[in-house]
């Protein structure tokens, strides 16, 4: 009977020949939840909790699909996601309409980066078949990837590099997709126009910097990095021209020694913007694009519309003022993109970048990845491995 049947994978035992619906080998049981780590409230890792009946994620819409997920990657976000940071920007993008209740988010899944294999295809799909190994970026407002079935759109979904593991795939996705953002997108960088250039890169060896280095140095740029001392030969192995250690004294000073830049990518903050758009080539179109914004600090203390008004008065404050000294002030922000992971996928593939995994944990093990997450100072990506090879 038709009416028994769902395209969304909420009732996976039942068939009807002719249709675009399948079976899945997920169990032998109408399967309508799922494993997964979930918090219910916002707090340190006691809030972190394992359960077998987390939602079976639904296509909603025709052109997402359905991933089971291989591996997941954590981030600083996912930590920072867990305590709270950001609720209110991403409550609004969740429910921009504000029809269901506060906490509705909950049980809410952590996880921004995923390698899998699609399951099921929503009608508008072309580009995936089922079956097919995929990876993605997952926008931090989406149900994440620690879990055993992630739902996402077709357009934030790309083709796995075949060079790659699961395990290894799930490395790059989250932190290529905000590079890419802040260099291609804000910065205006691609493979035809990095010839030359000369890239500073302000905290090189954190997951962002260590991709960056890759792919800036696969399109032919010149990259000056900084970093802690312990970590230089690590970045030199990257392909990092020039490396200074800021352990050594005051950073901006070996900095101002050099060549002036044509874009500079801080993964820092703070004090840093006082001195280093003073590193730029003036009247030439140079950026500064810094990842350390306070767009989500606003509004979660000022609410959405005033912290998106304070927000927006600063970017532009800022922007004016160095404007007329003769360089270009930008924030950047993750942005996910299946046609950008496509780019990087044949870059992975060409052995231009290669996956830098600090350490792999199993799914019961959560807890302990993201307490290494918290310790900070890793040169890779912290990976949890939910199943291998398909087998649970």
């Amino acid at each position: 009977s038709q009416n028994v049947v769902t395209a969304h994978g909420t009732i996976m035992s039942c068939y009807v020949p002719g249709s675009r619906t399948r079976r899945f080998s997920v169990s032998s049981r109408c399967t309508t939840v799922m494993p997964a780590w979930v918090i219910d409230t916002y707090g340190n890792n006691d809030v972190l909790r394992f359960t077998k009946n987390a939602s079976f994620p639904v296509i909603n819409y025709p052109n997402e699909v359905i991933v089971k997920v291989f591996a997941a990657g954590l981030n600083p976000l996912d930590v920072s996601m867990r305590g709270g940071h950001g609720a209110a920007t991403l409550s609004m993008k969740r429910d921009p309409l504000n029809i269901k209740q506060t906490g509705s988010e909950f049980p809410l899944v952590l996880g921004r980066d995923v390698s899998g294999v699609i399951m099921e295809c929503g009608l508008d799909v072309k580009y995936f078949r089922e079956r097919d190994e995929v990876w993605a970026a997952i926008p931090p407002w989406k149900q994440g990837s620690l879990a055993e079935f992630v739902v996402l759109s077709g357009n934030e979904v790309s083709h796995k590099p075949k060079s790659l593991s699961h395990t290894e795939a799930a490395a790059i996705p989250f932190v290529a997709m905000t590079a890419w953002s802040a260099l291609v997108n804000t910065g205006g960088l691609s493979k035809d126009n990095c010839a030359k250039k000369r890239i500073l890169i302000l905290g090189g060896s954190g997951g962002v910097g260590t991709f960056s280095i890759q792919m800036l140095k696969a399109w032919g740029a010149h990259v000056t990095v900084t970093c802690s001392q312990n970590a230089e030969q690590f970045l030199r192995g990257l392909g990092a021209d020039h490396v200074v250690d800021y352990t050594a004294g005051p950073v901006e000073e070996p900095l101002s020694a050099l060549e002036k830049f044509d874009l500079i990518l801080d993964n820092v903050g703070g004090d840093t913007e006082r001195w280093a758009l003073n590193l730029l080539k003036p009247w030439s179109g140079a950026k500064y694009v810094t990842l350390v914004t306070p767009f989500l600090q606003n509004t979660d203390r000022l609410g959405i519309a005033d912290g998106m008004m304070q927000t927006a008065a600063t970017v532009a404050t800022k922007a004016l003022k160095h404007l007329v000294k003769g360089v270009h002030y930008r924030w950047g922000l993750f942005a996910p993109s299946g046609p950008a992971l496509d780019e990087v996928r044949e870059m992975v593939d060409a052995g231009q970048i290669r996956p830098v995994v600090e350490e792999t944990f199993s799914f019961s093990q959560v807890p302990q990845a993201f307490e290494k997450m918290e310790k900070g100072h890793a040169r890779g990506k912290t990976v949890v491995q939910i199943s291998k090879g398909g087998q649970d």
